[in-house]
Protein backbone atom coordinates (compact mmCIF):
# COMPACT_ATOMS: atom_id res chain seq x y z
CA UNK A 1 0.00 0.00 0.00
CA UNK A 2 1.55 3.57 -1.07
CA UNK A 3 1.88 5.82 1.65
CA UNK A 4 1.11 9.71 0.40
CA UNK A 5 4.72 10.34 1.38
CA UNK A 6 6.56 7.56 -0.89
CA UNK A 7 3.75 8.95 -3.51
CA UNK A 8 5.32 12.62 -3.19
CA UNK A 9 8.97 11.19 -3.08
CA UNK A 10 8.98 9.49 -6.29
CA UNK A 11 7.14 11.99 -7.98
CA UNK A 12 9.89 14.55 -6.77
CA UNK A 13 12.59 11.99 -8.16
CA UNK A 14 11.29 12.06 -11.35
CA UNK A 15 10.84 16.03 -11.87
CA UNK A 16 14.53 15.47 -10.62
CA UNK A 17 15.82 12.88 -12.73
CA UNK A 18 14.27 14.75 -16.18
CA UNK A 19 15.91 18.05 -14.93
CA UNK A 20 18.93 16.20 -15.27
CA UNK A 21 18.71 15.10 -18.45
CA UNK A 22 17.90 18.28 -19.95
CA UNK A 23 21.50 19.64 -18.24
CA UNK A 24 23.00 16.82 -19.60
CA UNK A 25 21.87 17.42 -23.28
CA UNK A 26 22.34 21.04 -23.13
CA UNK A 27 25.55 20.43 -21.78
CA UNK A 28 27.06 17.94 -24.00
CA UNK A 29 29.12 20.38 -26.29
CA UNK A 30 30.91 21.82 -23.99
CA UNK A 31 31.72 18.62 -22.25
CA UNK A 32 32.93 17.59 -25.98
CA UNK A 33 35.53 20.39 -26.16
CA UNK A 34 36.62 19.90 -22.77
CA UNK A 35 37.53 16.18 -23.64
CA UNK A 36 38.68 17.65 -27.08
CA UNK A 37 41.40 19.65 -25.31
CA UNK A 38 42.04 16.82 -22.75
CA UNK A 39 42.99 14.45 -25.90
CA UNK A 40 45.44 17.16 -27.84
CA UNK A 41 48.12 14.78 -26.66
CA UNK A 42 46.49 11.56 -28.63
CA UNK A 43 46.83 12.68 -32.04
CA UNK A 44 48.18 10.80 -35.07
CA UNK A 45 48.83 12.23 -38.75
CA UNK A 46 46.75 10.96 -41.34
CA UNK A 47 49.42 9.83 -44.50
CA UNK A 48 46.26 10.73 -47.07
CA UNK A 49 45.43 14.38 -45.90
CA UNK A 50 48.73 15.66 -43.75
CA UNK A 51 46.35 16.79 -40.69
CA UNK A 52 46.47 15.83 -37.16
CA UNK A 53 43.58 13.77 -35.98
CA UNK A 54 42.89 11.90 -32.49
CA UNK A 55 43.30 7.80 -32.84
CA UNK A 56 39.60 6.15 -33.04
CA UNK A 57 39.87 4.60 -29.81
CA UNK A 58 41.03 7.13 -27.86
CA UNK A 59 38.01 9.41 -28.92
CA UNK A 60 35.83 7.17 -29.36
CA UNK A 61 35.85 6.08 -25.07
CA UNK A 62 36.18 9.80 -24.75
CA UNK A 63 32.70 10.99 -26.78
CA UNK A 64 31.01 7.75 -25.54
CA UNK A 65 31.34 8.76 -21.74
CA UNK A 66 30.41 11.97 -22.57
CA UNK A 67 26.93 11.27 -24.76
CA UNK A 68 26.05 8.65 -21.87
CA UNK A 69 24.97 11.52 -20.38
CA UNK A 70 21.95 11.95 -22.68
CA UNK A 71 20.24 8.16 -21.74
CA UNK A 72 16.70 8.88 -22.78
CA UNK A 73 17.36 10.69 -25.57
CA UNK A 74 16.45 9.28 -29.21
CA UNK A 75 20.63 7.64 -30.60
CA UNK A 76 21.51 9.47 -33.51
CA UNK A 77 22.69 5.25 -34.29
CA UNK A 78 18.47 5.05 -34.48
CA UNK A 79 18.79 8.09 -37.61
CA UNK A 80 21.36 6.47 -38.97
CA UNK A 81 20.06 2.59 -39.41
CA UNK A 82 16.79 4.14 -40.77
CA UNK A 83 18.67 5.76 -43.00
CA UNK A 84 20.45 2.85 -43.44
CA UNK A 85 17.80 0.85 -44.56
CA UNK A 86 16.60 3.87 -47.06
CA UNK A 87 19.83 3.39 -48.71
CA UNK A 88 19.20 -0.52 -49.18
CA UNK A 89 15.49 0.48 -50.68
CA UNK A 90 17.58 2.82 -52.71
CA UNK A 91 20.21 0.71 -54.44
CA UNK A 92 23.06 2.12 -52.79
CA UNK A 93 25.52 0.44 -52.21
CA UNK A 94 27.68 0.01 -48.91
CA UNK A 95 31.28 0.40 -48.16
CA UNK A 96 33.20 -3.10 -47.22
CA UNK A 97 34.41 -2.61 -43.21
CA UNK A 98 38.00 -2.99 -44.24
CA UNK A 99 37.97 -0.28 -47.02
CA UNK A 100 36.18 2.07 -44.61
CA UNK A 101 39.00 3.95 -44.04
CA UNK A 102 40.32 4.90 -47.42
CA UNK A 103 37.05 5.65 -48.70
CA UNK A 104 36.66 8.39 -46.50
CA UNK A 105 40.99 9.44 -46.19
CA UNK A 106 40.19 10.14 -49.81
CA UNK A 107 36.95 12.02 -49.63
CA UNK A 108 38.22 14.29 -47.07
CA UNK A 109 41.62 15.43 -48.90
CA UNK A 110 39.41 15.74 -52.24
CA UNK A 111 37.38 18.07 -49.97
CA UNK A 112 40.27 19.74 -48.18
CA UNK A 113 41.40 20.48 -51.77
CA UNK A 114 38.36 22.37 -53.33
CA UNK A 115 37.77 24.02 -49.97
CA UNK A 116 40.82 25.75 -49.05
CA UNK A 117 40.57 29.29 -48.06
CA UNK A 118 36.45 29.81 -48.70
CA UNK A 119 36.30 29.69 -44.83
CA UNK A 120 34.85 26.36 -44.61
CA UNK A 121 36.72 24.30 -41.74
CA UNK A 122 36.87 20.46 -41.84
CA UNK A 123 37.09 18.01 -38.65
CA UNK A 124 38.32 14.22 -38.71
CA UNK A 125 35.98 12.40 -36.06
CA UNK A 126 37.12 8.60 -36.54
CA UNK A 127 35.59 7.75 -39.68
CA UNK A 128 33.13 10.51 -40.33
CA UNK A 129 33.80 13.83 -41.26
CA UNK A 130 32.30 17.56 -40.68
CA UNK A 131 32.59 20.49 -42.57
CA UNK A 132 31.47 23.35 -40.27
CA UNK A 133 29.59 26.34 -42.19
CA UNK A 134 30.06 29.49 -40.25
CA UNK A 135 26.59 31.32 -40.74
CA UNK A 136 28.18 34.96 -41.47
CA UNK A 137 29.93 33.47 -44.91
CA UNK A 138 26.42 30.86 -45.57
CA UNK A 139 23.73 33.49 -44.90
CA UNK A 140 22.73 37.07 -44.17
CA UNK A 141 21.41 37.90 -40.92
CA UNK A 142 18.19 36.36 -39.80
CA UNK A 143 17.97 34.63 -43.28
CA UNK A 144 17.55 31.17 -44.52
CA UNK A 145 19.00 31.96 -48.39
CA UNK A 146 22.79 31.11 -49.03
CA UNK A 147 24.32 33.34 -50.02
CA UNK A 148 25.29 34.15 -54.01
CA UNK A 149 29.38 34.03 -52.71
CA UNK A 150 29.18 30.87 -51.12
CA UNK A 151 26.57 28.82 -53.88
CA UNK A 152 30.04 28.12 -55.56
CA UNK A 153 30.95 26.29 -52.27
CA UNK A 154 28.06 24.25 -52.05
CA UNK A 155 28.93 22.96 -55.58
CA UNK A 156 32.13 22.16 -54.73
CA UNK A 157 30.73 20.18 -51.95
CA UNK A 158 28.29 18.71 -54.01
CA UNK A 159 30.60 17.07 -56.03
CA UNK A 160 32.53 15.24 -53.79
CA UNK A 161 29.51 13.84 -52.47
CA UNK A 162 28.00 12.81 -55.54
CA UNK A 163 31.42 10.99 -56.14
CA UNK A 164 31.18 9.10 -53.07
CA UNK A 165 27.48 8.28 -53.03
CA UNK A 166 27.93 5.62 -50.07
CA UNK A 167 28.25 8.66 -47.76
CA UNK A 168 25.35 9.49 -45.57
CA UNK A 169 24.88 13.36 -44.77
CA UNK A 170 23.44 15.17 -41.96
CA UNK A 171 23.25 19.04 -42.53
CA UNK A 172 22.71 20.57 -39.14
CA UNK A 173 21.74 24.16 -38.09
CA UNK A 174 22.82 26.14 -35.40
CA UNK A 175 22.27 29.85 -34.04
CA UNK A 176 23.56 31.40 -31.21
CA UNK A 177 21.04 32.13 -28.43
CA UNK A 178 20.28 35.80 -28.89
CA UNK A 179 15.97 35.58 -29.97
CA UNK A 180 13.95 33.48 -28.70
CA UNK A 181 14.23 29.53 -28.33
CA UNK A 182 11.02 28.83 -30.58
CA UNK A 183 12.60 31.75 -33.40
CA UNK A 184 16.42 30.39 -33.23
CA UNK A 185 15.13 26.85 -33.66
CA UNK A 186 12.76 27.53 -37.17
CA UNK A 187 15.92 29.91 -38.39
CA UNK A 188 17.95 26.47 -37.63
CA UNK A 189 15.55 24.09 -39.61
CA UNK A 190 14.99 26.64 -42.15
CA UNK A 191 19.01 26.77 -42.60
CA UNK A 192 19.48 23.07 -42.76
CA UNK A 193 17.13 22.68 -45.50
CA UNK A 194 18.17 25.61 -47.28
CA UNK A 195 21.75 23.60 -47.59
CA UNK A 196 20.07 20.20 -48.16
CA UNK A 197 17.85 21.76 -51.20
CA UNK A 198 21.25 22.80 -52.75
CA UNK A 199 22.56 19.37 -52.36
CA UNK A 200 20.10 17.85 -54.06
CA UNK A 201 19.38 20.45 -57.07
CA UNK A 202 22.94 19.61 -57.89
CA UNK A 203 22.78 15.95 -57.94
CA UNK A 204 23.09 14.67 -54.63
CA UNK A 205 20.62 12.06 -53.74
CA UNK A 206 17.74 13.25 -50.75
CA UNK A 207 17.92 9.27 -49.27
CA UNK A 208 21.31 10.41 -48.29
CA UNK A 209 20.54 13.07 -46.64
CA UNK A 210 19.58 13.77 -43.20
CA UNK A 211 18.18 17.70 -42.21
CA UNK A 212 18.05 18.57 -38.46
CA UNK A 213 18.13 22.05 -36.78
CA UNK A 214 19.14 22.63 -32.96
CA UNK A 215 18.35 26.28 -32.39
CA UNK A 216 20.64 27.40 -29.86
CA UNK A 217 21.39 24.05 -28.00
CA UNK A 218 24.48 22.98 -29.17
CA UNK A 219 27.08 26.02 -28.66
CA UNK A 220 30.91 25.47 -29.90
CA UNK A 221 31.67 28.77 -28.04
CA UNK A 222 30.51 31.33 -25.33
CA UNK A 223 27.36 33.27 -26.30
CA UNK A 224 28.51 36.35 -23.77
CA UNK A 225 30.86 37.47 -26.32
CA UNK A 226 30.31 38.52 -30.32
CA UNK A 227 32.74 36.12 -31.25
CA UNK A 228 31.77 33.03 -29.45
CA UNK A 229 28.24 33.61 -31.09
CA UNK A 230 29.70 33.94 -34.63
CA UNK A 231 30.93 30.62 -34.00
CA UNK A 232 27.82 29.67 -33.03
CA UNK A 233 25.99 30.63 -35.97
CA UNK A 234 26.83 27.82 -38.03
CA UNK A 235 25.72 24.90 -40.12
CA UNK A 236 26.97 21.80 -39.98
CA UNK A 237 27.49 18.77 -42.27
CA UNK A 238 28.56 15.48 -40.93
CA UNK A 239 29.45 12.74 -43.03
CA UNK A 240 29.03 8.81 -42.32
CA UNK A 241 30.40 6.38 -44.36
CA UNK A 242 27.20 3.90 -45.33
CA UNK A 243 29.24 0.42 -44.20
CA UNK A 244 27.16 -3.14 -44.49
CA UNK A 245 26.22 -4.48 -41.12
Amino acid sequence: MWRVDDIFLNILQSTQKRTVMKKSALSLSATLLALGIGLSGCQTMNPYTDEKQTSKATQGAAIGAAAGALLGIVSSDEKKDRMKRALVGAGIGAIAGGSVGYYMDVQEAKLRQKLRNTGVSITRNGDNIILNMPGDITFDTNESHVKQNFVSVLDSVSEVLKEYESTMIEVAGHTDSRGSERYNQMLSESRAHAVSDHLVRFGVQPVRIDKVGFGEMYPIASNATTNGRQSNRRVELTLLPYTKS
